[in-house]
């Protein structure tokens, strides 16, 4: 069996968001303790297997959906941010229309 490679993705200097595609997306809120953030990413892979094996019954996709959510905002990926400077989200804004654009464009390749 083939190992899946692992990609690395550049995270922004304040820690806040990974890029992909030139994308943001907010990471999860690092003051978590590992027993939160495991039984959260445990729910959230869990609601995603679902979410894929659920394609023809709309209701449990929509149930899995939800938790897939729940998840989310319980990681800090979703929902209010978990920082606490008044910084705005830009979660899923491209990096060049965000404060971010200049620290983006230095990394010199399209992540």
């Amino acid at each position: 069996m083939a190992t899946k490679e692992v990609k690395h993705y550049p995270t922004t200097p304040d820690g806040r968001y990974f890029v992909v595609r030139g994308r943001l997306w907010r990471k999860s809120n690092p003051s978590l303790s590992e027993t939160d953030r495991t039984h959260w990413v445990q729910k959230l892979m869990a609601a995603r297997r679902v979410v894929g094996l659920a394609k023809n019954d709309d209701a449990a996709r929509k149930a899995a959906r939800a938790a897939v959510d729940e998840a989310k905002v319980a990681l800090g990926e979703r929902g209010p941010v978990w920082w606490d400077d008044g910084a705005p989200d830009y979660n899923r804004h491209l990096a060049r229309n965000t404060p971010y654009a200049e620290w983006y464009a230095a990394l010199g390749n399209d992540t």
